[in-house]
């Protein structure tokens, strides 16, 4: 394997990623090894390697002769990844990484154990197109999508370390995986959609998480949003709503001029009712900017009795932002409001600031 920062092969942008095992169905893997002349249930002893037993090293592949373990694995295990660097905080159960894709593009993906859970929270874009202005990945544009394979490789190498026993703690499994990373989710809609069936499809064609542990994230782009209630999907939807007014939404989310926040907020009750899983609502509070306290009173008017979850987030600024986090006074009455109009509301855990845990300030650094 190369060290840490080093790829074997670095292709120029705008090259596709290669192919790779989980960007194909189980039954366009037995295809691939088809073609490669190998007999098709090697599709099942492959991905069974890497779904199920979370191996990456094919010396360990014994029920695979060495020739063909070779040609599998360069035909459909190439290198996406590799690590730049690791950055990590909380005793070391908080981990950041920054990766280097086959093209030279940077993208974050962070692990977070706590006492009851694992949860990755992983990137769908290199970069993101939404252009919200207190985001450092938003400010840094949008690169590219990312390939099936190169969003469920970040959960596969998460997965490895905790097998691995390389978090503290012990061995572990992952519970809960969030694209809240880099990226718009939906704007990949495709990709990111068949990296959910790779997380959960029992193994040997996926890794067999449960669908009720992944939540995906939106700023609100609704046709996407009214077809993803039609996946017959259990994840969880997060809508990035930052304002109730669409005055101040058209600033801070810029997509807000295309789809205003009664449409969205319809798009969300929606894929409540379809999926059965309570929304939820995620806000950055921004010191002077949307969190005043009559906001937090038109936010609940607007989504009380609905199935819905309000997760305030304290903003983690970026250098020299005019952006900041707001006045802890300011936070207790926010959530006071909201709860007042009968909200279930939580402010989120800021873990990761101490390593540039904003999405997209690890990437700009470089």
């Amino acid at each position: 394997m190369p060290k840490p920062g080093e790829l074997t092969f670095v292709a120029p942008r705008g090259a596709k990623p290669p192919r790779h095992l989980a960007d194909l169905s189980p039954a366009e893997r037995k295809e691939a090894v088809a073609e490669l002349g190998e007999q098709p249930f090697r599709a099942k002893q492959l991905s069974n390697h890497y779904f199920g037993r979370m191996s990456n090293d094919p010396a360990s592949w014994t029920d695979i002769p060495a020739a063909s373990r070779e040609k599998l694995t360069e035909s459909l295990l190439p290198e996406l990844m590799s690590v730049v660097r690791h950055v990590s905080c909380d005793d070391d159960t908080t981990r950041k990484t920054l990766w280097k894709l086959f093209d030279g593009t940077l993208v974050e993906s962070v692990l977070m154990r706590y006492p009851d859970r694992v949860t990755m929270c992983i990137s769908s874009q290199a970069g993101c197109g939404m252009n919200c202005p207190f985001c450092a990945t938003g400010q840094a544009g949008l690169t590219r999508n990312l390939s099936t394979a190169e969003i469920v490789e970040q959960i596969a190498a998460g997965m490895r370390a905790l097998k691995g026993g390389e978090i503290p703690g012990g061995e572990a499994r992952l519970s809960n995986v969030v694209f809240m990373g880099m990226g718009e989710p939906l704007a990949n809609y495709n990709r990111v959609l068949a990296a959910i069936r790779r997380l959960t499809d029992p193994a040997p064609d996926g890794f067999g998480l449960s669908q009720r542990g992944i939540t995906v994230s939106t700023v609100g782009l609704v046709p996407a949003m009214n077809r993803l209630a039609d996946e017959g999907l259990s994840c969880r939807l997060a809508l990035s709503l930052h304002a109730p007014d669409d005055e101040l939404r058209d600033e801070l989310v810029p997509v807000n001029t295309r789809w205003k926040v009664a449409e969205v907020l319809d798009a969300a009750w929606n894929y409540a009712e379809k999926s059965g899983r309570r929304i939820s609502i995620e806000y950055a509070l921004i010191k002077d900017i949307n969190d005043q306290a009559w906001r937090a009173d038109l936010l609940g008017r607007l989504i009380k009795n609905h199935r819905v979850h309000v997760n305030l987030i304290p903003l983690n600024p970026t250098p020299g932002s005019k952006w900041t986090a707001s006045r802890p006074e300011d936070e207790r009455e926010f959530v006071r409001r909201l709860q007042a109009h009968g909200v279930p509301t939580t402010v989120r855990d800021t873990r990761g600031q101490e390593i540039d845990g904003a999405c997209g300030q690890l990437a700009a650094a470089g």
